[in-house]
């Protein structure tokens, strides 16, 4: 099939790429003419494990092309996805959707055939209404159908996760539409990839509705660790303990400072804003984002507080700044409010990051960026392990200690043992534990 990706954003590459891997003929369409260019020249605009590889397989073979010409890479295409950007709207938490319109609008004007459009951007309930709209006034005689396909792309796992997906959601009540999203994902039938089809609108609700559950693990979980830390007790322990039932299940119970990245964090605030448009109260929901914004802050204070009295002037070292490994993405990541606490009381920061420190400069203003974890902690009064990069779980803490000026380890991630720290002469702590 003929595909075209309007976005070559984190979305729109993963999924050209995999889709050209599958054997389709993929287009990827971006206004940005340096990403274009340096995409042309095998440049990857983000990281993403074995991203750059795929790319570069697949234009080799011709499967996969890059161009600024939306009308060139519409025409003939079977399918036109839009993968653009809906990011929290300035002011008011709603999903910004110009991003999505103006890609609607340019479809419909370089439309050549009959076409299913499908938005994988994240979007609020009704989008896919308001885009249909658009198309059939601006092309009332072409035969067009819109299709709602949210993506669960976790960043660092996103090649696996497109090729072996839990479910695929297909939103529509359109047999042509669902005969053309068929053969878009029949190379998936192999592995058995559930396609799960409903209307547009509760497609478009699905994904808003499982980040918002995804990011209420994760702060219940934050919240069981600062108990167990008051009547002490093991957070780590007790997510096994819940997690091994399979009515909860492990996953997204670990604790830590709080979720960031491009997903939960402007998703939970546009669904409360789709609920609040609806006057349908989602308290749970309200209370997880004002818990996550609080606890990101409440970890830069736990990092004073293991330093102890009289920290200005002093220095503390972060390992990690990205909101999660396998990423250089810093989008409300954790580590920003934890520098930002550590500045405000008068502390010196510097930092390591293995892939986010080029994205990180121009949000941390004043914090030194060093060459790796040794350099970090070279007369640090404390460091804290902010990601769990796996570069960071066999340091040898000897040397780090001996680096250091006074030994302070604050692990955010629970990625130590605390008995194995301390030998080393540390001063631990970590989260939810006693």
């Amino acid at each position: 099939m003929k595909i075209t990706m309007i976005g070559a954003g984190y979305v729109g590459l993963v999924s050209g790429a995999c889709f050209a891997d599958f054997g389709h003929d993929v287009t990827c369409v971006d206004l940005d003419q340096r990403k274009i260019d340096a995409l042309l020249a095998g440049i990857m605009p983000i990281y993403e494990p074995g991203l750059a590889d795929l790319v570069a397989a697949n234009v080799t073979a011709s499967r996969l092309t890059f161009t600024t010409d939306l009308k060139a890479g519409v025409a003939g295409a079977e399918a036109v996805f839009i993968a653009v950007g809906t990011p929290s709207r300035r002011g008011d938490g709603h999903a910004d959707l110009s991003y999505v319109y103006q890609a609607t609008r340019d479809i419909a004007a370089a439309l050549t055939g009959p076409v299913v459009v499908v938005n994988k951007s994240t979007v609020p309930v009704g989008t896919g209404d308001e885009v249909e709209r658009i198309l059939r006034e601006a092309a009332p005689d072409a035969q067009i159908a819109v299709v709602s396909n949210p993506e669960f792309l976790r960043e660092g796992a996103a090649i696996n996760d497109f090729k072996r997906p839990d479910r695929i959601v297909i939103g529509t009540s359109d047999d042509w539409a669902r005969a053309v999203m068929q053969e878009v994902y029949r190379p998936l039938y192999l592995n058995q990839a559930p396609l799960v089809f409903t209307a547009r609108r509760t497609a478009e609700l699905i994904k808003y509705a499982a980040n918002a559950f995804l990011a209420t693990k994760i702060t219940f979980i934050n919240e069981m660790a600062d108990l167990c830390e008051a009547v002490g007790a093991d957070v780590q322990d007790v997510a096994r303990g819940i997690g091994l039932d399979n009515r909860i299940g492990g996953k997204f119970l670990h604790a830590g400072p709080g979720y960031g990245g491009s997903c939960f964090p402007k998703d939970t605030l546009a669904l409360l804003k789709t609920a609040e448009d609806h006057d349908v109260p989602c308290r749970i929901v309200e209370a997880v984002v004002q818990v996550n914004d609080s606890r990101k802050r409440a970890m830069g204070r736990k990092i004073l507080q293991a330093m102890g009295n009289n920290v200005r002037g002093k220095t503390v070292g972060l390992l990690g700044v990205t909101f999660k490994p396998n990423t250089d993405d810093m989008r409300d990541a954790p580590s920003l409010a934890i520098v930002q606490a550590l500045q405000d009381a008068g502390v010196n920061v510097v930092a390591y990051d293995p892939e986010g420190m080029e994205a990180a400069k121009p949000l941390m203003p004043g914090v030194e960026f060093r060459s790796d974890p040794y350099a970090v902690a070279q007369g640090a009064d404390a460091l804290a392990l902010v990601t769990e990069w796996n570069a960071f779980r066999a340091l040898d803490l000897g040397r780090i200690a001996s680096a250091m000026r006074t030994p302070v380890l604050v692990d955010l991630r629970n990625i130590y043992q605390p008995e194995e720290v301390r030998r080393q002469g540390f001063h631990y702590s970590s989260v939810g534990r006693p």
